[in-house]
């Protein structure tokens, strides 16, 4: 085998990326060499590859899928907006500088066409089948022309494109139809059908609308996905626990111990990497939901203040809420507080940036002993060592250079009473040292919380990836979808009008 396919969706959202793992997931268990693709992704949820590149954590984890290493190439641009109209292009893993929408479109983006195909093209003479996933949907007709991630990449590669849909939101038969209706037709000819997601209720009662479509479309759909729960891996962007469902919902198992833990995270603007606190959901009796107002800190054990696109800008916001103050007193009462990148250097005294926000000299929240100044060099590494006397490895992705001047150490950073700040991203995914971090925390907040001693984060999230691809084994007609993949688009697909307009 020798070929792929795009995963396309009618809207941001529709399950591209969870359709996408699910399939990379169903190949490899049968033996196919897979890997995952994203031309360009938009996202402050990244990761850091061995080689020391920055991905879209969704890729990653797709890559998790696939049972491969995650790599640049699975991934090659990736954006992290820095607020309403500008973003960092990062390329290749490291980033290349700021731009705003309209420059991006107006001629970077294309730019930028010839790296990703090239890196498609090396990927596919690596592997037995590529999965790429788009973004947004492909037809958003006024990006057509400097599109590199949906019909663009899709007509540059011959691929077969499946279009994923949300029908729980509602309005899903128009949005398959709009969709290929608002194509032009050499990129119809490459739309071979539709995939429905979040279904609930009897298949049958869908199945009239389904050939309804094929009428209308000239093509089928390849499978209904049932609604499931917890099916969710690492969100591009958005507020959600993705082991444990969403803001405020956590669903909890029992308790190891007598108590419960409650976590609370505060919702900083551009927050990055909210996965960090997915080890913590994952944990028997841990409670986490994310939270905006200082009073929602008062029935918390832990408050974690994660990491942020904008440092300054996130700061601010502590301020203006009166979360600041909340965790002012909550150190002078030594109830634990747990700063990670971003979040670590707002617990500082004090920041100089000149990069991110060019803000200057700014005074932070003064709880650890540690000045901050950001370099236009980003660090991204994959560090590992010890901490709490047990093995932790993270990963690093930041422009602020601590200076640490006290407190003991912590990871690469430091404690002091129950605060502790670090830049590692992931280290709770370390099961021995996240539950002794635990085991302190509930000490410190007078819990009789006892972390589970078999609480295993990779296993979880194995059970999760197996999941995906019990969904696309189960519910989609995976021979067809293997014929895609090793043959291409079907020929003959009708043109359905009216199409893009000139």
């Amino acid at each position: 085998m020798s070929g792929g396919l795009l995963v396309a969706g009618t809207t941001s959202d529709a399950g591209k990326s969870v359709v996408t793992a699910g399939i990379c997931r169903w190949l490899a268990r049968k033996g196919v060499s897979v890997a995952p693709f994203k031309a360009q992704n938009m996202s402050l949820n990244s990761f850091v590859t061995r080689e020391g590149a920055e991905i879209g954590r969704a890729q990653a984890m797709q890559a998790q899928a696939a049972r491969v290493e995650p790599s640049a190439l699975m991934n090659p641009v990736l954006l992290k907006p820095g607020g309403e109209r500008s973003s960092q292009v990062v390329l290749m893993g490291k980033p290349v500088g700021e731009m705003s929408a309209r420059g991006y479109h107006g001629g970077r983006q294309q730019a930028l066409f010839d790296t990703v195909v090239g890196c498609l093209e090396e990927l596919r003479g690596t592997y037995d089948a590529v999965i790429c996933e788009g973004a947004g949907s492909p037809a958003e007709i006024n990006l057509r022309r400097t599109d590199i991630v949906n019909m663009g990449i899709a007509r540059a590669a011959r691929f077969p494109v499946v279009v994923v849909g949300d029908i729980d939101r509602g309005g899903v038969f128009a949005s398959f139809f709009g969709t290929v209706a608002l194509l032009d037709r050499a990129d119809q000819e490459l739309v071979a059908g539709f995939l429905v997601n979040k279904f609930r209720g009897d298949v049958s009662l869908l199945e009239p609308g389904l050939d309804m479509l094929e009428g209308l479309t000239g093509r089928r759909t390849f499978g209904v996905l049932p609604f499931r729960h917890g099916l969710g891996i690492d969100e591009e962007d958005g507020l959600r626990v993705s082991l444990r469902g969403a803001v405020r919902e956590s669903a909890v198992a029992p308790p190891h111990g007598e108590d419960v833990l409650r976590v609370a995270v505060c919702a900083v603007p551009l927050m990055s990497n909210f996965t960090d606190v997915d080890a913590l959901a994952a944990e028997p009796g841990v409670v986490v939901r994310f939270v905006d107002r200082a009073e929602e800190l008062a029935d918390a054990d832990l408050v974690v203040v994660p990491g942020t696109r904008g440092t300054v800008r996130a700061l601010a916001w502590l301020r203006e809420r009166g979360l600041a103050d909340a965790l002012a007193r909550r150190a002078a009462r030594g109830r634990p507080v747990l700063g990670i990148c971003g979040g670590f250097q707002v617990l500082g005294e004090r920041i100089e940036d000149e990069v991110e926000s060019r803000a200057g000299t700014v005074e932070g929240l003064g709880l650890l002993p540690v000045r901050v100044r950001f370099a236009r060099e980003k660090t991204l590494a994959r560090p590992s060592g010890k901490a709490l006397g047990e093995p932790v490895e993270g990963y690093e992705i930041h422009h602020g250079v601590a200076d640490v001047l006290g407190g003991e150490p912590f990871l690469d950073g430091c404690r002091v009473g129950e605060v502790w700040g670090t830049h590692w991203h992931g280290s709770l995914e370390s099961d021995a040292f996240r539950r002794r971090f635990l085991t302190e925390v509930a000490r410190a907040a007078g819990r009789r919380f006892v972390p589970a001693p078999d609480t295993s984060f990779a296993a979880l999230r194995e059970e999760q990836l197996d999941l995906l691809g019990d969904l696309i084994e189960e519910s989609a007609d995976t021979d067809a979808l293997l014929r895609l993949i090793e043959s291409g688009p079907p020929a003959g697909l009708p043109f359905v009008p009216p199409g893009a307009p000139s």
